[in-house]
């Protein structure tokens, strides 16, 4: 049996060694801009009043998962590409796996939750205020983080009674649950089974749901009076978050096809397809969001300008 305190080399850039250093300043750079971002998306609802409405609080929900990632993956990542750290042991790798998807599943189900605000607010405006307001908001952020950390613990917690196989190296600068069963030597197939059901349940039904939200989102744009300008007002509401969607799903379904048919591609390919996975989530989402959001975009404009006519000015 394999020695439990068992510890891994993460993988930086296969082939580009030599050029870590000099990776590390644009990985570095996202992280902080991701960390920066988030970070002022928090501030700006937490200080703005206007901003203390459901849909911002699931933006902050939003903004919290995706500081997660950044501070649960910056410190392996930046690690191997800066300071030649070539170890990782099994007991930080499964706690880094957990909160990365933990967060994973944070971030699907918040980006459901979101696009059942979007349709509540465009189907039924007149239910609106009743049907989400502040305490229920809080509630279904509850039941979402419960359900993103309780539903990952029995396969998460069979990792650390696993033996593991020596020599073994993790295929990403980070753990994650399927390089950990990959590197056991044991039989995995509980944790297979239940990590793919898990995923087509939560991330899956999540899509699935969004998908019908927005379709009826659509049919009921599509049935009011003939109004161009309303129309394009009702759906301008909703491109922020399906330009978050894609952001968070596209990365997702790549990682997720180079994992189960990519087993012969490029191991470059596995640490791209990673970062993209890691990184683009945290670094898009405030830049969607204060671009294409008026009063997010006008609180920042204050907050570093100092000026009062700025909301008037980006009106």
């Amino acid at each position: 049996m394999a020695n439990l305190t068992h510890s891994w080399p993460p993988t930086g850039f296969p082939g580009l060694e030599a050029a870590h250093v000099w990776i590390g300043i644009p990985i570095f750079s996202i992280y902080l801009a991701a960390v920066l971002g988030n970070s002022t998306i928090l501030y700006v609802i937490r200080t703005e009043p206007s901003l203390h409405q459901p849909m911002y609080y699931f933006l902050a929900m939003l903004a919290t998962t995706d500081l997660g990632l950044c501070l649960a993956t910056a410190p392996t990542v930046l690690g191997i590409l800066w300071f030649q750290v070539v170890k990782v042991s099994k007991e930080a790798c499964v706690a880094q796996l957990f909160i990365i998807h933990s967060c994973s599943f944070m971030e699907s189900a918040v980006l459901f939750a979101m696009a059942l605000d979007r349709f509540l607010a465009i189907c039924s405006p007149l239910r609106y205020a009743a049907l989400l307001n502040s305490s229920r908001v809080v509630r279904i952020g509850v039941v979402l983080l419960l359900r993103s950390t309780l539903l990952i613990l029995p396969p998460v917690s069979l990792l650390l009674t696993f033996p593991y196989c020596p020599h073994a190296v993790l295929s990403h600068s980070y753990c994650l649950h399927q390089d950990m069963i990959r590197v056991a030597c044991s039989n995995t197939t509980f944790n297979s089974l239940y990590a793919l059901t898990l995923i087509l349940l939560t991330m899956g039904s999540d899509l699935l749901f969004i998908l019908i939200s927005y379709g009826l989102i659509l049919r009921t744009v599509l049935g009011m009076a003939s109004d161009n300008q309303g129309h394009h007002k009702a759906l301008g509401t909703c491109v922020s978050h399906i330009c978050a969607v894609l952001v968070f799903y596209v990365p997702v379904l790549g990682l997720s096809i180079v994992h189960r048919f990519g087993q012969h591609a490029p191991a470059l390919l596995h640490v791209i397809m990673g970062n993209v996975y890691i990184l683009l989530p945290p670094l898009m989402n405030p830049i969607i969001y204060s671009i294409k959001t008026k009063q997010i975009y006008s609180r920042i404009l204050r907050m570093f300008w100092k000026r009062k006519d700025f909301g008037a000015f980006s009106a």
